[in-house]
């Protein structure tokens, strides 16, 4: 998945990832790679993405992301490595709290999804 390279990229700008299972590293890699579209390169250059939680912050965020782009309710498509490492509060004011008039189940889904309860759509009414 990875060159020898970006390994030595990603293990120099997060040596902690030493600490982590393969098998963490590799389901974390796989969904953000896979299911998020993002480049094994540009995962290697922003390792702590892979020091989250996949169920309790990556896939909760990056389901958010989706419904909100799936919906016409983002202008841009968001840098996601952005996304992931902004704090709690932050990313609810940025993504939730604009559109909870739009969206009316979606600081409920995202909740519920953080714990681990991802529904299998967002709703969006």
């Amino acid at each position: 998945m990875w060159t020898d390279g970006e390994v030595g990229i990603a293990v120099s700008r997060f040596p902690l990832m030493l600490s982590r299972s393969k098998e963490s590293l590799q389901r974390r890699s796989e969904f953000l790679i896979s299911e998020v579209g993002l480049e094994p390169a540009f995962v290697a250059h922003r390792p702590v993405m892979l020091g989250h939680s996949l169920e309790g912050r990556l896939r909760p965020r990056y389901y958010v992301v989706k419904f909100l782009k799936e919906n016409g309710l983002l202008k841009r498509d968001p840098n996601y490595s952005t996304v992931f490492k902004m704090s709690e509060k932050v990313f609810r004011k940025k993504f939730i709290f604009p559109h909870k008039e739009a969206a009316l189940h979606l600081a409920e889904d995202y909740d519920a999804a953080c714990k681990g309860e991802v529904p299998t759509n967002f709703r969006f009414t």
